[in-house]
């Protein structure tokens, strides 16, 4: 840690892997900079131990006298700050602070707070948007989907909070009110005598490393009397196919997949999209990202994106949804390439149990009168098509 500063600076060791640096004289911002990529650089190196090559990585984070506080509480708190941001932004990295990174974290605190709240005092709900058959037009499955109402501000999109529940392992007693909800919604909808499908629910990484996540849904089938065919677990390219915990991560889906439920990757063509991982992996759906949908008629490549994408599930036997239709043309253009499974507004927007029972029990969408459906829901609309 020495190394890479002046001998007039200061060096200290505040406890664990934490350590602050006092570069005195500093004339601007560049010198700081420079110093921490030198920081970076020297504890970057790899150390062999027991011929084995290891890297530490180091988030930094730096406060400036007299901009960033006059106390040396106000420097290290700031300093703080900026460090928790640098390891946001993947580590191994430097970040000065400023006010907006402030702003940023007191935000963060709060929804961390506000969540731990609305978990204990049943703030959450699931919603259920149908997936549809296009040939059908009947509703072959539904995605569980979180909302949280928030006391002040309402409905909240996932987007707004998900990242805050995994960073905080809040995640997983989420996922866990999800997984049970959705199993005890499918056994109510089964008494009221529908037609039950299966319903799809996003998995958390965090979930599949750090809990029993087959012991969970084993618990969840049997409290309910629930088949592992109707239960479908999502996950995105990312969680799934990481490389640092990929072979992990490859284990655990393995032993859900011996429970009989399907598996998912959502947001495909987002992330990894590793034809070999594919390959490895036994996978039973693929959802192409609404980012490719939406713009397939006017865009050549997204056509052509989505049509091999389709082309490739079909020969390695992968079903296939594509996520977020909202108009009839983009529709007719899925179904001509041979996608048989859709999702989106144009169908029906997530409504609450209550409201799923009625799909359940029609059957099929007319798709000439789906605005009747979108009707029901009390909802207001969220960033997110099907988020």
């Amino acid at each position: 840690m020495r190394a890479p500063v002046r001998p007039a600076d200061v060096v200290v060791r505040m406890g664990g892997d934490e350590f602050v640096v006092i570069l005195e004289q500093v004339t601007n911002v560049e010198h700081v900079q420079t110093t921490a990529a030198r920081v970076n650089e020297m504890l970057g190196t790899p150390v062999v131990i027991d011929g084995r090559a290891l890297v530490a990585t180091v988030s930094i984070g730096v406060s400036l006298f007299p901009r960033d506080g006059k106390t040396m509480g106000e420097l290290l708190k700031h300093s703080d700050t900026a460090m928790y941001h640098a390891k946001d932004s993947g580590r191994n990295t430097f970040q000065v602070f400023s006010p907006a990174l402030d702003q940023t974290l007191k935000r963060r605190v709060a929804i961390e707070a506000s969540l731990r709240a609305a978990i204990k005092l049943n703030q959450l709900d699931v919603h259920y948007q149908p997936i549809l058959d296009i040939h059908s037009q009947r509703v072959c499955g539904l995605e569980a989907l979180l909302r949280w109402k928030h006391p002040s501000q309402g409905w909240l999109s996932p987007d707004q909070f998900i990242g805050v529940a995994e960073e905080t392992g809040l995640i997983i007693p989420i996922v866990h009110f999800v997984l049970h909800r959705a199993a005890q919604d499918l056994a109510k909808w089964r008494e009221q005598g529908a037609r039950i499908v299966p319903v799809s629910v996003n998995i958390s990484a965090v979930q599949l490393e750090h809990t029993d996540l087959r012991g969970t849904i084993q618990r969840v089938m049997t409290q309910f009397r629930i088949g592992p065919e109707l239960l479908q677990l999502e996950l995105t390219e990312g969680s799934l196919f990481e490389k640092r915990n990929g072979e992990f991560r490859k284990d655990a889906i393995a032993k859900l997949r011996e429970l009989g439920v399907k598996i998912s990757i959502d947001d495909f063509g987002t992330g990894y999209s590793s034809l070999p991982y594919l390959k490895r992996w036994r996978v039973d759906w693929i959802k192409i990202d609404r980012s490719f949908i939406r713009d397939i008629v006017t865009d050549p490549s997204d056509h052509a994106i989505v049509r091999a994408i389709i082309a490739m599930a079909r020969s390695l036997k992968i079903q296939v949804v594509a996520e977020g239709i909202e108009g009839w043309q983009q529709l007719e253009m899925l179904r001509s390439m041979g996608c048989h499974k859709a999702q989106g507004f144009l169908f029906a927007r997530p409504s609450p149990a209550a409201e799923t029972l009625k799909f359940l029990q029609a059957g099929t969408i007319d798709l000439l009168d789906s605005g009747r459906f979108i009707e029901w829901n009390q909802e207001p609309e969220l960033a997110e098509n099907g988020s």
